[in-house]
């Protein structure tokens, strides 16, 4: 079976595509490389997906290409093989009308000029033939490339009717080849932010998410999403932290937008749910900010409260619920980390043994460096981590509810707290073996119905006692 083609050797993936323009070109038909591969590979930058556009019809795309797939027929697209690797074949189109903002009625098969008028940016509407090595610039894409300027083709309000999304997309294309926007388009933006709403939510999530994972500058981008007014309708939490004093014995870096600006900008790790984590940590902070009896503003609950909004956030965005869980679960433990050098060593051990741990400690590490920059606590832990790695942080439990019910507890609470109990003891380091934890755990036993049973007898005689 064909790989996918962005599992292909750089070098072989563009050569497998210019065997496909070759065989079209062969056969008598126009083709060309088209949109994101020419640009990144103007840019040298290595093209992830190569995509090609021509005048021949799927039905000829698919005669040409034994085992294509048409899974965009109606619309000219046809997935086809050469060799191991598949690439994207559509026929030259022209979208016909818009009517939802979203997507188009129908298209019609075109030329290559009107092909590229239907193109969101100048920038992704170059085609190029590999074979002559020849350039097709019908709306001065490279002349934006050059200027490094995100510009929608032809009419910027036209654009945006026809897909409220390309204001997004705008955004995220700017951050990621580290552009700047058109003032027309960027005005044209400003104008009609309000269309985002109308976008589906996982449209809006992907794009959102490809703009905070791939910008060369997640937290400029943020400040992009904010000057142009997609911010306050995407996500209304995130654009009231800006102007959220904070304490600046704590957070010398200003307010709390800016605090998450900074973190952005220093991750490395660009993963989909730090990303996300890092975004979202401190939105609990307007609905709590406080000032305290002392004059110090403070906000109490900020990380319970951060991790509520977070997962609303992202329930309203359609995420997956195991991302937002794990979101949620590092945003609401975001603050433990601060505690680690003073926690007991069972509780310690029961925190680094979370699956949610690594990304609860890179996400404190950014919270430091983009504030008051102590990492004394993520050192410790960095330490600590190293002590451990000959053991499971959180090894199998020795004593089960049964051991705890053969001692004559019966089902019920108190067998998960005795069992709390000896894991924690185990946790601990205090005994070496399952059977040293066993003859603890038959003392303590002992000692509590002991204990119980003075404190019954004492009841009794203060209940009897005529005085």
């Amino acid at each position: 079976m064909p790989c996918e083609s962005n599992q292909q050797p750089p070098g072989r993936h563009a050569a497998l595509a210019r065997m496909a323009v070759k065989i079209l070109q062969d056969a008598g038909f126009k083709a060309y490389w088209a949109g994101g591969c020419v640009r990144d590979t103007l840019l040298g930058r290595t093209p992830k997906d190569y995509d090609i556009t021509t005048n021949a019809s799927p039905d000829d795309i698919m005669a040409l290409f034994p085992g294509s797939v048409g899974v965009g027929k109606a619309f000219g697209v046809v997935r086809s093989p050469v060799e191991d690797a598949m690439f994207e074949i559509a026929t030259f189109r022209a979208d016909v009308s818009y009517s939802n903002g979203r997507h188009p009625d129908a298209v019609a098969f075109a030329d290559p000029e009107q092909d590229a008028m239907r193109r969101d940016f100048t920038v992704n509407a170059l085609f190029y033939d590999p074979i002559a090595d020849n350039l097709l610039d019908y709306v001065g894409g490279r002349k934006d490339l050059e200027l490094k300027i995100i510009r929608f083709v032809g009419n910027d309000e036209a654009r945006i009717k026809e897909d409220h999304l390309r204001m997004l997309r705008a955004a995220r294309f700017a951050s990621t080849l580290d552009f700047r926007i058109a003032e027309p388009t960027m005005e044209a933006i400003r104008r009609n932010a309000a269309l985002i709403t109308r976008i589906s939510a996982e449209r809006v999530r992907d794009e959102m998410t490809r703009l905070l994972v791939e910008a060369a500058h997640p937290g400029k981008a943020l400040e992009l999403l904010d000057s142009c007014g997609l911010l306050a309708h995407i996500l209304p939490e995130v654009a009231a932290m800006k102007g959220q004093e904070q304490p600046a014995e704590f957070h010398p870096e200003g307010d709390v937008f800016v605090h998450t600006v900074l973190m952005l900008d220093m991750m490395e790790d660009r993963s989909e749910a730090l990303a996300w984590a890092v975004l979202l940590h401190d939105v609990g902070k307007p609905a709590t900010a406080k000032k305290a009896s002392d004059g110090r503003l403070r906000f109490p609950n900020h990380a319970e409260k951060g991790a509520e909004l977070a997962r609303a956030i992202m329930r309203r965005l359609k995420f997956p619920s195991a991302t937002i869980e794990t979101v949620g679960e590092c945003i609401r433990n975001h603050m433990r980390i601060a505690e680690s050098q003073r926690m007991r060593r069972s509780t310690l051990r029961r925190m680094a043994g979370s699956s949610h741990f690594p990304l609860e400690l890179e996400l404190h590490r950014l919270d430091c460096l983009a504030s008051h920059r102590k990492l004394e606590n993520y050192n410790f832990l960095v330490k600590f981590l190293e002590q451990m790695a000959s053991e499971p942080v959180l090894p199998k439990p020795w004593i089960t509810g049964n051991d705890i019910m053969a001692m004559g507890i019966p089902e019920g609470p108190d067998v998960g707290r005795w069992r709390r109990a000896a894991y924690d003891a185990q946790l601990e380091g205090r005994f070496h073996t399952r059977e040293q934890l066993l003859e603890w755990l038959a003392g303590s036993l002992r000692q509590e119905r002991k204990m119980n049973a003075e404190q019954r007898i004492n009841t009794r005689e203060a209940q009897t006692d005529p005085s």
